[in-house]
């Protein structure tokens, strides 16, 4: 009997913990409807809420924990629609960046160019759409470093000794607001510099790092998910892609998430002209097309198993490439492709088919949709958030089976509602709703913060020669 009576009791424990997260999270709301973000302390928002001021340090240690903490409940708050009232209080709130004043923005990334991925595609993107917006970014990136490549995916670099480096980078910069984009060596060091330092910063989460890692590696996906838990705890706003990433998150223990969508480039993502050539032309019809990294978590086999008409064709490199192309010699492997070059197999494929269910998003569906290729995917995170009701492809049965049964289906989707859906998603958009979601450093703060670290090298840099 003891073991249901433990398990009864945790769990009142947790529902106690959250009404109490909740009930301090209201009184932020019905504070700051009174008066500026700056102005609110914590025995104030103890006094509303009812508590100690003790509780309220211990759920959120810092500003900036309790502030991002608010930020993501009032957006879940806000767009519930049982809940109108609450739209109230973030109409009455003023950030630091409403408006999208010109910042200097760091970015701090693991997967950057020439790696070929969602990642890269995504963060290049944003951070030209954000600097032609007037604000200065600065990107700390693999190319700056020393690496070595990633086992069993040579493709991939890793930065060695990021540490100093980027710490050097922090105070050349001296940035208003910082984002640390993923969970490597640069994101590790730049993470523990914002930590060490108290500098608010904003994380992301692009790709399902304990089903990658358990794909490839005998460990188990609660160590992976410990690792991510512990790497985003301090972030003040971590961002993910879809409702389906954000509701997975939350059942895995993370906090603080906030949505932020994707866009695609519907100038260079286009349906094909009359007047352009068929990259398919000596192939038989229809044309199945995977696009993507070949490897094992993006589970590329159980496109290539099925019992299709027509050609299959797979565009892109990795590990798992020489592999499938001996198992699969009926199956068409180009290799990576690049631009307008890239667009056009989207755009003279029948059906672009996304087997992964591992990616948070997959950019390569919009991409597609673009072209006018119509999408069949499984019901994973990403595909199930873009395509039900889009008219623009078809979801699988399951998880695991209905792939087949959706491949056929999509061939008998209008290309002109395809592209048409796409069209709705802007780059612009995404990277406005990245801007939003950073939490920058408050004026006065981040001023002597800066001020006092300059004065501090400066003190640093005298004493050998006073010595």
């Amino acid at each position: 009997m003891k073991e249901p009576i433990s398990k009864y009791v945790s769990g009142l424990r947790d529902r106690q913990k959250a009404e109490t997260r909740d009930q301090i999270l209201r009184a932020v709301g019905r504070k700051l409807e009174d008066g500026a973000v700056e102005d609110v302390t914590y025995s104030e928002i103890a006094s509303e809420a009812g508590v100690g001021e003790r509780t309220v340090y211990r759920h959120f240690p810092t500003r900036e924990a309790l502030m991002g903490a608010f930020w993501a409940w009032l957006q879940t708050e806000a767009l519930a629609p049982h809940r109108p009232s609450k739209v109230r209080v973030r109409e009455a709130v003023r950030t630091q960046i409403d408006g999208l004043r010109p910042m200097r923005i760091l970015v701090a990334t693991d997967a950057w160019e020439p790696q070929v991925n969602g990642v890269v595609r995504t963060l290049t993107r944003v951070i030209a759409e954000m600097r032609e917006m007037g604000h200065t970014v600065e990107v700390i990136s693999p190319d700056q470093f020393k690496t070595f490549p990633l086992p069993t995916y040579a493709e991939i670099k890793v930065a060695v000794g990021a540490y100093e480096p980027v710490q050097e980078k922090f105070k050349s910069f001296e940035p208003e607001a910082i984002h640390i984009a993923t969970e490597g060596p640069i994101g590790l060091a730049a993470r523990r510099i914002c930590v060490e330092w108290k500098l608010p910063f904003t994380t992301s989460y692009h790709t399902r790092f304990p089903e990658y890692v358990s794909a490839r590696l005998p460990l188990p996906l609660a160590a992976g998910y410990a690792y991510m838990r512990w790497f985003h705890k301090p972030s003040g706003r971590l961002m993910v892609a879809t409702p389906t990433m954000r509701d997975e998150l939350e059942q895995h223990g993370f906090h603080n998430i906030t949505p932020w969508s994707r866009g695609v480039d519907t100038i260079q993502f286009h349906p094909r002209r009359e007047d352009e050539p068929d990259v398919y032309a000596n192939l038989k019809r229809p044309i199945f097309l995977s696009v993507g990294r070949v490897a094992v978590e993006k589970n590329i086999e159980a496109f290539l198993s099925l019992d299709l008409p027509g050609t299959k064709v797979v565009v892109g490199d990795g590990p798992q490439k020489e592999d499938l192309r001996l198992k699969y010699p009926d199956a068409v492997f180009t290799g990576a492709k690049f631009g307008e070059e890239l667009a056009a197999h989207f755009s003279c494929a029948d059906v672009f088919v996304f087997p992964s269910l591992t990616d948070t998003f997959g950019l390569v569906i919009l991409e597609a949709m673009a072209t006018g290729s119509p999408v069949a995917a499984y019901p994973a995170p990403g595909p199930i958030d873009i395509i039900p009701g889009s008219n623009a492809g078809v979801l699988a049965a399951t998880a695991t089976e209905g792939l087949r049964e959706a491949c056929i289906e999509a061939l008998k989707l209008d290309r002109a509602v395809v592209r048409k859906f796409a069209e709705g998603f802007s780059w612009r958009a995404c990277a406005e709703d990245f801007v939003r979601n950073l939490q920058p450093y408050p004026e006065p703060q981040k001023t002597r913060f800066w001020r006092r670290l300059r004065r501090l090298a400066r003190v640093r840099r005298r004493r050998p020669e006073a010595a």
